[in-house]
């Protein structure tokens, strides 16, 4: 179960179940129906956070059909150290970042100087897009606001906001998806808030501040 200590969410490290660890071991020895198995548990998840990361279903279909075949290449590697959907989280992740590598035609820009920001409205307006009842266009008038601002971030930016607010990840485990520290997840984190902020802020009556 998740803790808040500070403000901040502390998540215990999921454990691979007895029943994933025996499919893992059969896809390692080969056995296509096992993968085809790790494929359905987990293709609805990496779908959306392709999609999330891009804002362009094709685009999160090849990634997520990149990052699968990338699983089923090196899943002899996988050694259990992480749970497995941290393991495929960070190889969707690098498909995403070497795909933008690829389409890029000028250098990575430089992230902005950093600035610690609490769990502000912008936390909370992330994590919760869905239209309510009575403001369905309004609402979706917001999601799509919001995607777009999102998809404006530089990628690890983009990356680290999408595994925290909609894929609910912890800081320990975006540090390993994104094989960085932790104190470098929580500064792009707080990076791409006051981006976002940035962002909306001359969209007052449809963000609250």
């Amino acid at each position: 179960m998740d803790e808040v200590a500070s403000g901040r969410r502390v998540r215990a490290k999921p454990a691979v179940s007895a029943e994933e660890k025996a499919i893992i071991e059969r896809c390692k020895r080969g056995d296509l129906a096992a993968f085809n198995e790790l494929v359905k548990r987990y293709e609805k998840q990496v779908y959306n956070f392709a999609y999330r990361l891009t804002g362009n279903y094709d685009d999160a279909n090849d990634i997520a059909q990149d990052a699968f075949l990338r699983v089923y290449n090196a899943i002899g590697s996988f050694r259990g150290d992480a749970s497995f959907s941290t393991w495929l989280f960070r190889i969707t992740t690098n498909v995403f970042l070497d795909e933008r590598k690829r389409a890029r035609a000028h250098p990575h820009a430089s992230l902005d100087e950093y600035v610690e920001l609490d769990e502000s409205s912008v936390s909370r307006q992330i994590e919760d897009t869905s239209p309510t009842p009575d403001l369905v266009t309004e609402g979706k008038e917001r999601a799509q606001i919001l995607q777009d601002a999102i998809q404006s971030l530089p990628e690890y930016q983009r990356a680290v906001v999408t595994l925290y607010h909609t894929q609910q990840k912890s800081y320990e485990e975006i540090a390993e998806i994104m094989d960085q520290p932790i104190g470098t997840v929580k500064s792009r984190l707080n990076r791409a808030r006051l981006a976002l902020k940035e962002k909306l802020s001359p969209l007052r009556e449809l963000f609250e501040f």
